[in-house]
């Protein structure tokens, strides 16, 4: 029951955090597009199957492979692309944790 408290929080929870701490006056805009960092689960279509709960998704779908992971946190240096690679990595970071929660 943990792990998907845990998943679901960090990938709602940290993202309006992040909106609410960092970007005060347009918390709502950040918000919705760090949430938008749900998009990279599309790669999830390409695995059978699509959904497997005992599967750790970083390094075993290409959106979530390391190299891919690489590219988010350089988006993060841009303050143009600031906001996208938050919620990338933020998303992977959910990930991570969740992987993480697997193996107990």
């Amino acid at each position: 029951m943990i792990q998907p408290i845990t998943h679901y929080g960090i990938h709602f929870g940290l993202p309006l955090l992040v909106a609410l701490i960092c970007f005060k006056s347009y918390w709502e805009k950040a918000f919705i597009i760090m949430l938008l960092g749900f998009l990279i689960d599309i790669d999830h279509l390409l695995a059978t199957p699509i959904f497997s709960p005992n599967r750790c998704s970083i390094n075993f779908h290409p959106l979530h492979n390391y190299y891919a992971i690489a590219v988010y946190i350089v988006l993060l240096v841009p303050k143009k692309t600031r906001i996208i690679g938050l919620g990338l990595v933020i998303h992977i970071i959910a990930d991570t944790i969740d992987c993480y929660l697997m193996s107990y």
